[in-house]
């Protein structure tokens, strides 16, 4: 339960509690803000709060310090180009420091049976393919179509398709192994739907075929895992 209620405070502390103002004011004046020490008191005071035992005050001393300086670091050395990166590494520090907490204190002991252990390499392995592999082997499948499309083709984002391709492949992963296939159904019309009114406007028959050839290599490629992970 430390480890849940632990959570529970980190959500609470940034994003129920932390209003725009607060944030505002700290990236202005940094180390000299005072809403970056409510911030951080309000994380320890809850820490205290929810593990409702005094002797568990060196969690909430050390939850404190490490959050004062993790926030202090993103907020001087983040700027408009960097803000999303720093935004994802500094949430990634907090639960890092949350599970280094549980671990140190209730020191947990995982045991699994030789199937899980086995299971476990199966989905990791079958989850960096789809969501990078994949990706990588689409782009060279493609690539000759792909450079003639680029000239005329220039109004969307950076590596938006890249995203929407890991996200569109995880989904489609996690239907399958869960056996809801209807999901997969449902995807394959929204992205339908999505798409409908570009390839439309565009009136560009190779720009249709290649989004279909690829969309369907993806989702072939998803479905495949899925199935291969589901039955091994």
């Amino acid at each position: 339960m430390i480890l849940i209620k632990l959570l529970l405070v980190h959500v609470i502390g940034d994003f129920v509690l932390q209003r725009k103002e607060w944030v505002a004011h700290k990236e202005q004046f940094k180390a000299r803000s005072k809403w970056l020490y409510l911030h951080v008191a309000i994380h320890a005071a809850l820490t205290l709060l929810f593990l409702a035992e005094l002797s568990y005050w060196l969690i909430a001393v050390i939850i404190l310090i490490t959050h004062y300086f993790i926030d202090l670091a993103k907020l001087t050395f983040q700027n408009q180009s960097n803000r999303n990166q720093w935004f994802i590494g500094d949430q990634a520090l907090h639960l890092l420091v949350i599970f280094g907490v549980y671990i140190a204190w209730e020191k947990p002991v995982i045991e699994l049976s030789p199937y899980q252990e086995s299971q476990i390499w199966v989905f990791a392995t079958a989850l960096i393919f789809i969501t990078f592999a994949s990706g990588i082997i689409i782009q060279v499948l493609l690539s000759n179509w792909s450079r003639k499309l680029a000239a005329d083709h220039n109004g969307s984002l950076g590596e938006a398709g890249k995203y929407i391709g890991i996200l569109e492949r995880l989904l489609v992963f996690v239907f399958i192994v869960t056996d809801h296939w209807e999901g997969v159904g449902f995807l394959i019309a929204a992205k339908s739907v999505f798409r409908f009114g570009d390839l439309k406007e565009a009136q560009d028959r190779k720009l249709t075929e290649y989004i279909l050839i690829g969309t369907l290599l993806s989702f072939g490629i998803a479905i495949f895992t899925g199935i291969l992970v589901k039955y091994w």
